[in-house]
């Protein structure tokens, strides 16, 4: 399995996608978001997504160059259409107004519809607690990609509508990124293209039964991703219904329905709050930092080294992967070769 130096795989996304049809900025900012997302061990957000951010371009599902519409606005909320714009751009574009209004008036809440895919969630909740915003990210996929089932159904209904939320903790920020079923589809996706099985617990087939393969995903009849929550799915599928209402009904966009929205993209939902202009931010700090403390030092099982809080495992990786290169699978780094190919794109040496 070839692994690549960050840097190496960055230039070689940014190269990717501007021979796809992105542009300089673009390329640089999609590229370093998705290698970040490799880096922290969303390999399911990662440079796998390439040769589908590519297609989304051809396909006209991605359009480069689109602007961030403003449809209205308040003093603490932004109400948006990406024009199908990259998400990763867009994004950065809405969280940058909304941290603004979020500084002045101590909160902000946006809305974005008409989004490519914006990525991993939790990036941009670093982002904010880096300028000591406490966030709130929610997407569905426009209704357009349904790929969780009810309990007790065997039809999926909604997509895997994940939620991330971020609190500044020093050097160390509370990053709670997760989707609402037993997985995120790309990491079926990951298992499909390196031809390996998915771990139980994760998929049930057209018949609703449990499945180990990752092909009865994409099959015709389809299966189904599991909602997250185990015996009590009713948890994790209620919080994914939830989202899709927050983030297709809320911002004007789309629900999942019976026909599917033509194109596959992000309905979005953000929400920051500033610390300073409710509790303060020295309580803000000081509460945190003791609650954080407190939890850590919760008396252990045999066999645990420590407690683990969210963002934890994201740093330790982050830095494992700086220092050793992080590796793909054979079957999707063969795939970016061929994309490469295709393009007229020199691929760096592994």
């Amino acid at each position: 399995m070839p692994t690549l130096r960050p840097l190496d795989l960055t230039t070689f996304a940014q190269s990717l996608l501007r021979a796809g049809g992105a542009s300089e900025e673009e390329a640089s900012i999609t590229a370093r978001s998705l290698v970040d997302a490799n880096l922290k061990g969303y390999d399911s957000h990662g440079v796998m997504r390439l040769p589908y951010y590519v297609q989304a371009i051809k396909d006209g599902e991605v359009a480069s160059g689109a602007e961030l519409t403003i449809l209205d606005e308040g003093p603490s909320r932004v109400v948006a259409d990406a024009n199908w714009g990259f998400g990763q751009v867009q994004a950065a574009r809405l969280i940058k107004k909304l941290a603004a209004k979020a500084h002045a008036e101590g909160q902000a809440i946006g809305t974005m519809t008409h989004c490519g895919h914006i990525g991993r969630l939790g990036e941009y909740c670093e982002m904010t607690a880096a300028e000591g915003l406490v966030s709130m990210f929610m997407v569905n996929s426009h209704g357009a990609a349904v790929r969780v089932a009810p309990p007790g159904g065997k039809a999926p209904r909604l997509s895997t509508n994940p939620l991330a939320i971020g609190a500044p903790n020093g050097d160390e920020p509370l990053i709670l990124d997760f989707s609402t079923s037993a997985t995120a589809e790309g990491k079926v996706r990951v298992k499909k293209i390196a031809g390996e099985k998915v771990p139980e617990g994760w998929l049930l087939d057209s018949e609703g039964k449990p499945t180990t393969d990752p092909n009865t995903l994409y099959a015709t009849p389809c299966g189904s991703i599991l909602p997250m929550g185990g015996n009590q799915a009713y948890k994790g599928f209620g919080l994914g219904l939830m989202i899709e209402i927050f983030c297709g009904a809320i911002s004007g966009g789309v629900t999942a329905r019976p026909v599917p929205y033509p194109k596959k993209g992000n309905c979005v939902f953000m929400m920051f709050i500033d610390p300073a202009r409710f509790g303060g931010a020295e309580h803000f700090r000081a509460e945190v930092a003791q609650l954080v403390d407190y939890v850590r030092s919760c008396p252990r099982i045999d066999g645990v080294s420590e407690i683990t809080l969210p963002g934890d495992p994201e740093r330790r990786l982050c830095a494992k992967r700086m220092a050793d290169g992080i590796t793909l699978d054979g079957e999707n780094w063969n795939a970016l070769v061929k994309l490469a190919g295709q393009l007229g794109v020199e691929t760096p040496r592994v």
